[in-house]
């Protein structure tokens, strides 16, 4: 399997240096050059096995050569050790046919944590296999910066630096980062918005000079292995309704469009997804341009669902590509334009077929609460905030028609209530606790620097603590 980039001007390369890469050299993300497809009877095979079974079957197409099958799994096998539900990604039927999968049974106890223990692993056997060193930087909306330096924290090879808004994480999201003493772990608080974070680290990824310099790696979704690792739990929904034989939809909170576009992926490899529900909040960017046609950039607006407090969705371009007929200098066009103009419009074509998969939901943070309350009033199950966006977007798409009453629409709760007891508990009065293994989190000592968003103040801040840090 060989990756190729969105823009079309960067060298092809193998799963390992497109992972170690991160962003290519052209500004554009990798994808694979074509979409492996499964079988039905491949597809069927997969009910009744293991999580990490079914990681390895699903992923293992896109791996090709780069990495020696057996010790593929033995990396996916390890993958999953840290995850403290023995389904590692469950499912519970909140009505006839709306389930909701519960993506928090992680160490950081959120969705990011299944694509990242991933990379963190691939990461550790690429390195240590080429006695190379990275340096990894990430920006976050709160949940990837807390998954990435879980998975490297300690690694020898690894220097990891985390980019998130000041103030603009929840207490729990915040700590996640800053509570970590590990030397390789540096978490920076920049004076901003995540979209100001994600600027940063492109613009550090495009300086080649700067990235050569401190052999500069990713983790944001922009690494395809992100999205490799978000493509499993897909699948295990889908064995677990009925799949190939019966059709499935799903709910997706979604900000950065990576947790969605994993499930285009999966229904682009043949799993039978009638629809991708596009759940934003008010940062409606997204879902505005499903519904309209057109992506306009505004400003962002703080919520109750910070991890989706986005302007700038950076996988969208890996969905563009392909609506662009996987033209690369059609994508870097339109791309600049956006950037110059704020402002990307499909063609009729484009739309046509970008609405033939999605389906766009939006809710505000009133909403949100609603939801909150009411699920639990129904059900008993409390919803962060994220989640309950995914599971309204859900009764709401069933209700108007839009998704079929006889299909299982499932809704993917991407963060454990305890992350945002504020939200929680203005909805209904209960405070989430945190799982044992975080409990004490309140009373640890935070970790990190406080910097504007500034390009040359971030590089040089990262420049000298590598210095410190090899002294």
């Amino acid at each position: 399997m060989r990756y190729i980039s969105t823009r079309g001007s960067a060298p092809d390369l193998d799963f390992t240096d497109a992972m170690l890469a991160g962003l290519a050299r052209d500004g554009g993300l990798y994808v694979p050059e074509s979409w492996p497809v499964m079988r039905a009877g491949d597809m069927s095979a997969l009910a009744g096995l293991d999580y990490a079974e079914v990681a390895l079957r699903v992923t293992q197409p896109f791996i090709g050569d780069s990495i020696n099958k057996e010790t593929y799994g033995d990396i996916v096998a390890e993958t999953y050790k840290k995850f403290t539900h023995a389904a590692v990604a469950p499912m519970k039927e909140l009505e006839p046919d709306l389930w909701l999968m519960e993506l928090f049974h992680g160490p950081t106890l959120a969705f990011k944590d299944y694509a990242m223990q991933l990379l963190g692993n691939l990461f550790n056997h690429a390195l240590t296999t080429r006695g190379q060193r990275v340096t990894i930087i990430g920006a976050t909306s709160g949940d990837t910066g807390s998954a990435a330096i879980d998975a490297m924290q300690g690694r020898d090879a690894i220097d990891i630096f985390v980019l998130y808004p000041n103030g603009r994480v929840s207490e729990v999201q915040r700590r996640q980062m800053t509570c970590i003493d590990a030397p390789n772990v540096h978490a920076i608080a920049i004076d901003g918005t995540f979209d100001d974070c994600q600027a940063l680290l492109k613009a550090m990824f495009n300086d080649t000079k700067f990235r050569d310099d401190i052999s500069m790696s990713g983790v944001n979704s922009i690494n395809w292995a992100r999205i490799l690792g978000q493509l499993v739990y897909y699948f295990v929904a889908g064995a677990a309704l009925g799949a190939p034989d019966r059709k499935l939809a799903f709910s997706v909170p979604t900000g950065n469009f990576g947790n969605i576009y994993a499930g285009y992926v999966a229904r682009a490899m043949g799993l039978p997804i009638e629809k991708l529900v596009l759940a934003t909040n008010a940062n409606d960017i997204m879902s505005h341009l499903i519904n309209t046609g057109v992506m306009t950039l505004g400003d962002v607006h703080p919520s109750l669902a910070p991890s989706m407090d986005i302007q700038v969705a950076s996988n969208f371009e890996r969905f563009l590509f392909d609506l662009l007929d996987r033209n690369g200098s059609r994508v870097a066009q339109q791309m600049a334009k956006f950037t110059d103009t704020g402002e990307l419009a499909l063609d009729e074509k484009g739309w046509a077929e970008a609405k033939s998969v999605f389906t766009g939901f939006r809710l505000d943070d009133a909403g949100v609460l609603d939801e909150i309350r009411a699920t639990y009033a129904a059900t008993g199950e409390l919803l962060d905030p994220h989640s309950a966006i995914a599971v309204a977007g859900a009764r709401s798409k069933r209700k108007d028609g839009t998704l079929s009453m006889d299909i299982p629409v499932v809704s993917l709760a991407t963060a454990h209530p305890a992350k945002f007891p504020d939200a929680v508990e203005k909805a209904t009065g209960i405070t989430p606790p945190l799982p044992p293994h975080m409990a004490d989190l309140y009373e640890r000592v935070e970790r990190f620097q406080v910097l504007p968003a500034d390009l040359g103040g971030v590089q040089e801040f990262v420049r000298q603590t590598l210095k410190g840090t090899k002294a």
